[in-house]
């Protein structure tokens, strides 16, 4: 810590229930075997892998044009209800 700083009433109160939490809460293992299963499970594509899947511009073009699209649903949404909302708020 600092030596400028001091010790507010909130950061000793913290400090009191992070000590409690610590001494509460204890370590739980995880089951045999679960960390394997997961290494087996998540598997980094192989450099050559990456390299075919980023020239495969179709399937880029495709994924693109889905993320896009979908953006300006969201827009077009959210300016309808802040549309709608602003008009019912307003005095007539």
């Amino acid at each position: 810590m600092k030596a400028n700083q001091t010790l507010s009433p909130k950061n000793t109160e913290f400090d009191s229930l992070e000590s409690h939490l610590s001494r509460t809460l204890t370590r739980v293992p995880p089951p045999n075997g679960l960390v394997d299963r997961l290494r087996g499970r998540i598997q980094m594509p192989s450099r050559s892998e990456i390299q075919l899947r980023l020239t495969d511009w179709r399937r880029l073009f495709l994924v693109f044009g889905g993320v896009m699209s979908g953006m300006l649903v969201l827009v077009t949404l959210a300016r309808m209800f802040y549309y709608l909302v602003g008009r019912s708020k307003s005095p007539m």
